[in-house]
């Protein structure tokens, strides 16, 4: 039988700001081997064995940062597996979700193949473990169970739902406890940490929804049967309509289906799992120095303790002070006390319920022809550095209000001023007039990189005509 790792690709991190944001969440973190906790989610299921592909269902303004996060990491695996894409136009839980995992896997390859649903912002150290855990969940998921994964307990941790069980059988689904019922679980040897980890049948799956959520499962199913969808080499992507998604009823699996059937299994296991729910859980990956400090980056310490420090692109010193952390991006900074870690979360809201950019993406933003990194802006003018990938064009555009100056960096641009189009160089540049339509375009096999400096009274994103759509929203 065909095994469809499935990767849920969402939710905003808000407890790991400021690196993560809303257009660059949890899963996009890098963590200090360079690799993102999404990257290390497919690499993890394409391991396995008697996989079909990797099916991924994320926000449709991730997908090409998501796409770009697997083509770097595909190269190291072994199985060269397509990948399909199920893009949601904004985010509805876990149950619909999965409702449309399992809608496309059961049309795609049968009600009999099995999806393993895993969450794209989990770590797990032992992959060998892993593969075993899988291969007891698939065997039970081909009885025809829904099996979720229980991690065994290492401590009383009150930041987890807990699954009470005897063996393989699901007693009770328990709600995230105070300390003294955590510590209590845990002496009875019965309760195992929910890991949000789902193995089941495709046609199990919609049999259960259609007991005990069918409303989730009929306006899924519309949204399906309404979804546009693309095909190329090696992978397939179907966007869901917002009209008819806005219709489907938010609800997360464990409440729509788990805690509610009576055909569910668990798998015990010690994976070496961990949801990296905060601050303190990603230094803790770092090893500590004499002093108990975990350092990512360049920093100068004097009489410091206990801290946990990040930061990637500039020097940061810090002097006499314990128990911090310290995470510092190129626009905008952290720092907390290390027990009130899970606190951060409150800076995220209310940066959101403000509308302040921080909250939203990082200077550099992604776009399906490359990126694009904000340097300097101020009154009349802006600095960008822009990234084209090779073969990539940005849509025809013409702008009312600023001209633009651009000068390249590496590689050769095609580039489209009014009615001349030329190519420009290294150390080479074009004036684009206001009013003038452009396009830029990387006719080679390497990136360009290019410099642009916007002149002008407005400088708002909005200011662009298209004259024809290559996603290129610059």
């Amino acid at each position: 039988m065909k095994l469809i790792p499935t990767i849920l690709c969402g939710g905003a991190g808000s407890r790991l700001w400021p690196v993560s944001r809303e257009l660059h969440p949890k899963p996009f973190i890098r963590l200090a081997d360079g690799q993102s906790l999404l990257q290390k989610a497919w690499l993890r299921g394409a391991a396995l064995p008697d996989v079909a592909e990797v099916l991924t269902v994320t926000n449709r303004e991730l997908f090409f940062k998501t796409e770009d996060e697997y083509r770097e990491v595909a190269c190291t695996s072994p199985n060269p597996l397509a990948n399909s894409y199920i893009l949601e136009p904004f985010g509805r839980n876990t149950a619909p979700a999965i409702a449309a995992a399992a809608l496309q896997v059961a049309a795609t390859h049968g009600e009999d193949a099995v999806l393993l649903v895993l969450a794209a912002d989990h770590l797990i150290a032992d992959q060998a473990a892993f593969a075993a855990a899988v291969a007891q969940a698939t065997q039970l998921a081909r009885q025809g169970k829904l099996v979720t994964f229980g991690i065994q307990p290492s401590a009383p941790e009150t930041g987890y739902g807990y699954i009470e069980a005897d063996g393989n059988t699901v007693l009770a689904f328990v709600e995230k406890p105070s300390l003294e019922k955590a510590q209590a679980y845990l002496a009875t040897g019965r309760y195992l940490w929910n890991a949000g980890i789902f193995c089941f049948a495709a046609g199990t799956m919609l049999r259960e929804m259609e007991q005990h959520c069918p409303a989730i499962l009929a306006a899924t199913r519309a949204c399906i049967e309404q979804a546009s969808t693309a095909t190329g080499k090696g992978f397939t992507q179907t966007e869901l309509p917002p009209n008819a998604f806005a219709q489907v009823p938010d609800d997360s699996i464990d409440y729509a289906v788990m805690e509610k059937s009576r055909n569910v299994a668990v798998v015990p296991c010690s994976i070496g799992w961990s949801d990296i729910g905060s601050w303190s859980a990603v230094g803790d990956l770092t090893a500590p120095d004499g002093n108990g400090n975990r350092i990512e980056g360049e920093v100068q310490l004097h009489g410091v303790n206990n801290c946990y420090i990040q930061s990637n692109e500039r020097m940061v010193g810090a002097v006499g002070v314990s128990n911090l952390l310290i995470i510092d991006t190129p626009d905008a900074l952290l720092v907390a006390d290390r027990s009130r870690a899970q606190d951060v979360k409150h800076i995220y809201a209310s940066l959101k319920a403000q509308g302040h950019e921080a909250h939203k993406h990082h200077r550099t933003v992604h776009r399906p022809w490359g990126t694009y990194t904000v340097l300097e802006e101020g009154r009349n003018f802006k600095i960008k550095r822009i990234e084209v990938k090779p073969g990539a064009s940005l849509s025809l555009q013409m702008h009312y209000h600023r001209s633009e100056h651009w000068v390249v960096v590496s590689g050769t641009a095609k580039v489209t001023n009014g009615d001349q189009e030329i190519l420009i160089r290294a150390n080479e540049s074009a004036y684009i007039p206001a009013g003038h339509k452009h396009r830029l375009q990387n006719p080679g096999v390497v990136d360009v990189v290019m410099i642009e400096v916007q002149s002008g009274e407005y400088l708002g994103e909005d200011d662009i005509v298209r004259f024809e759509d290559n996603y290129g929203r610059a």
